[in-house]
């Protein structure tokens, strides 16, 4: 699993307007902050936007500031809109080799190992807000409990 560029800056960004929530930022700031060229930090508030993640304000004051607030951001709202899940249902068209589809659309061994893994990282994305991360509570990930290998078993009991 790879973060991409865009994922990386834009949670960058979406974490520089919590903690300054109720100040709005230009472009310039989020160049100055992340070492960002002018235009890749609009184009990462563009993608933020139509999200409805972030706003722009016109005027004197203006730039960009949270469309809500950051308790009620999650991570995965932030990811989605910056990427895909680390399972979509275009995953198996992407690594289909030379034809149309998968060779192994019909027995595949792999795309339940995916959705798993896909299924446990949404779970966490879930779960943590951009407030957690903004103010370091990350108490979301202490309570998942991973299960050790070869016990099938939840740890709950």
């Amino acid at each position: 699993m790879k973060i991409t560029a865009l994922e990386e800056y834009g949670l960058r960004c979406m974490l520089l307007l919590a903690k300054s929530y109720g100040n709005t930022l230009t472009l310039s700031d989020f160049s100055q902050r992340e070492r960002l060229s002018i235009p890749y930090a609009g184009k990462l508030l563009m993608i933020l936007k139509k999200a409805r993640l972030v706003k722009a304000v016109r005027g004197r004051n203006g730039g960009y500031a949270l469309s809500k607030e950051a308790s009620e951001i999650y991570l995965k709202e932030i990811f989605y809109a910056l990427g895909e899940p680390v399972f979509s249902p275009s995953h198996c068209q992407r690594y289909s080799g030379d034809e149309e589809t998968c060779v192994h659309t019909s027995d595949c061994s792999v795309r339940d190992i995916w959705i798993g893994v896909g299924g446990l990282i949404e779970n966490v994305m879930e779960r943590i807000t951009l407030a957690d991360i903004a103010s370091g509570n990350l108490e979301a990930i202490k309570n998942i409990q991973a299960v050790p290998a070869g016990n099938k078993q939840s740890s709950e009991t």
